[in-house]
């Protein structure tokens, strides 16, 4: 099946998705979900195999838009397993496939917003009335975690770092002085400056692997590693979706390179002469440098996140967007 013959909300969200006008992990994620639901509700398909041959197609569609954001195939994942109900692959009814990944997507919608809820509780717990945070990227799970603080009454201050080269401090800035935060925004090379003066560092994560390391935005590392030296704790916030069922088993996280023009533009780099541009979107913090993880489901110990890993995925992640004939268990 081709691409021409997906659903225009497949096309669209993987669009979204892949230029990052869809970004943050539960949105991707969330929008996934959607675009697999939009897929059952527009196919016309008279059989049960040719709909879950569309929806396996719209899946792959979604899947290869961003290769490091893992909440993106967990929520495939979580759809997917769920299109034939409790009956293994022999539903004979294309409506009751549809009904069941429309009511799948939903279910998945509503276990994010009550995750996200769930984590800003555990995660306001480390905070005290008066601390300092200081954020990297945009987190909408770090932002959670300050909400529920400021909920709770505590007053906190944030510095937040720009984040090059698409600058998404600004949104983490934007939103928390929506929420009475006072922000002090630097550049990134600012960061070692301002440690000495901030309580926390708090980031999100894009995805966790199974020994505790944290793939996040580019950057994350060598703050992890700046703030470890000064003493400043760094805690990262993640749903449970950010979790890699995949690295259980020595899978490796592909790391996403993005287009040069998003560090220079045409002309500018031009006038440079002849260059070559390096654009990696993320890196990995190795779990000695991460004090705390902070997830729906309480708070852990980088090195023990793998217990919570088997206990939601099984020993190992299966791709159910493959064919049958396609698909290698990792």
């Amino acid at each position: 099946m081709t691409t021409q013959t997906l659903d225009e909300a497949v096309e669209s969200t993987a669009g979204a998705i892949a230029s990052m006008e869809i970004r943050g992990a539960a949105t991707i994620a969330a929008a996934a979900a959607d675009a697999l639901a939009a897929q059952a509700e527009a196919s016309t398909a008279s059989d049960p195999e040719t709909f879950r041959r569309e929806l396996r197609a719209a899946a792959r569609r979604l899947h290869e838009t961003r290769p490091t954001a893992v909440s993106l195939p967990n929520a495939l994942r979580y759809v997917l397993r769920r299109m034939d109900g409790d009956r293994g692959g022999d539903v004979t009814d294309v409506d009751a496939l549809r009904r069941n990944v429309v009511g799948a997507a939903q279910e998945f919608d509503d276990r994010l917003d009550r995750a996200q809820e769930e984590l800003g509780k555990v995660g306001a717990n480390r905070l005290r009335d008066g601390d300092v945070v200081m954020t990297h990227c945009h987190s909408t799970d770090v932002l959670s975690c300050v909400e529920a603080a400021v909920d709770q009454g505590k007053q906190l201050e944030a510095y937040v770092k720009e984040t090059r080269p698409r600058n998404q401090g600004h949104i983490t800035a934007r939103r928390l002085r929506e929420l009475g935060v006072p922000v002090t925004l630097i550049v990134d090379s600012a960061a070692h400056r301002y440690l000495p003066e901030a309580d926390h560092v708090l980031v999100g994560a894009d995805s966790i692997a199974a020994d505790g390391s944290v793939i996040n935005k580019i950057g994350t590392s060598g703050l992890a590693v700046s703030a470890r030296e000064l003493g400043t704790p760094i805690v990262v916030a993640a749903q449970t979706i950010k979790l890699h069922p995949e690295t259980l088993t020595g899978h490796t996280v592909e790391i996403e390179t993005r287009d040069e023009r998003e560090v220079v533009d045409e002309s500018t780099r031009g006038d440079i002469g002849d260059i070559e541009v390096a654009n990696p979107a993320f890196d990995v913090t190795p779990p000695r440098y991460v004090d705390a993880i902070v997830t729906e489901s309480g708070q852990f110990p980088p090195e023990s996140i793998v217990t919570l890993m088997r206990e939601l995925f099984g020993e190992s992640a299966d791709e159910p967007w493959k064919e049958p004939d396609e698909r290698i268990t990792h």
